[in-house]
């Protein structure tokens, strides 16, 4: 991800509508799925630490660490959350077998510098014993927009593909919808029609008022995943899986 990428997330991750719902998602699903009433969890591609903030706020019991291949993004989350964090490369993870219970990973495996494959590889080795794996990624490699290119996405999935994945990494796959449906034909037709490769990303706060109704939007979505329903489509893909240990 380009560095100015990482200020305009750290300035605006905590207000944003769509990382209200996206972190809101993550921790719904580990709710949901988590397999230890103490868990010793790796947000993996941290960011600038907005989830781990939440996680941490929600569960003060937890063991809550971070990773990120960026200096500056450690920097960013440790200063913001309050919690360790390693500089590493999620394809080549610096932890020892079994030392986790539970990884996150929130539109990592979509970047061009990694490889899908065996970052699932590498979580799976890093998990304990039915340790639990959540991503979130983009959908639809025919949403590639610019966008994507301010913040090097490389790559966008289908539900079938991201199952694929995980079940030949070796995991169970436990849960998965889309998620973003309600205003992906918005984003669609923004995405599709904007071509200007000098176009901004869409990191950014919009008007109070769309950031209230956006969010309502999501909160609605919510109530439905809440309750076990997967979501026809939408801009991300959401996956729960297991380790297989058979």
């Amino acid at each position: 991800m380009e560095a100015h990428e990482y200020e305009k997330m750290a300035d605006v991750e905590d207000r944003m509508w769509w990382y209200d719902g996206l972190h809101r998602n993550l921790l719904l699903a580990l709710e949901r799925f988590r397999p230890a009433a103490a868990l010793r969890l790796l947000d993996a591609g941290c960011g600038t630490g907005g989830l781990l903030r939440i996680l941490g706020s929600a569960r003060s019991g937890d063991r809550l660490f971070g990773l990120d291949v960026w200096e500056r993004a450690c920097a960013l989350t440790a200063q913001r959350s309050l919690r360790p964090v390693v500089q590493g490369a999620i394809d080549r993870l610096p932890f020892a077998d079994g030392a986790v219970d539970c990884v996150v990973s929130a539109d990592v495996l979509c970047h061009e510098s990694v490889d899908p494959l065996l970052a699932l590889r590498e979580a799976r080795r890093c998990l304990r014993a039915r340790g639990i794996l959540v991503l979130s990624l983009p959908a639809y490699q025919w949403l590639m927009s610019y966008h994507d290119v301010r913040v090097r996405t490389a790559r966008r999935f289908t539900r079938g593909m991201l199952l694929a994945l995980i079940r030949d990494a070796g995991f169970v796959p436990l849960y998965t919808t889309y998620w973003n449906t309600l205003l992906f034909p918005i984003m669609a037709l923004r995405r599709l029609v904007v071509r200007r490769a000098d176009e901004e990303s869409d990191v950014h706060q919009y008007p109070p008022m769309v950031e209230r109704f956006f969010r309502a939007l999501l909160a609605c979505e919510r109530t439905l995943l809440r309750a076990g329903a997967r979501m026809p489509f939408g801009g991300s893909v959401l996956v729960v899986a297991r380790r297989r240990d058979e």
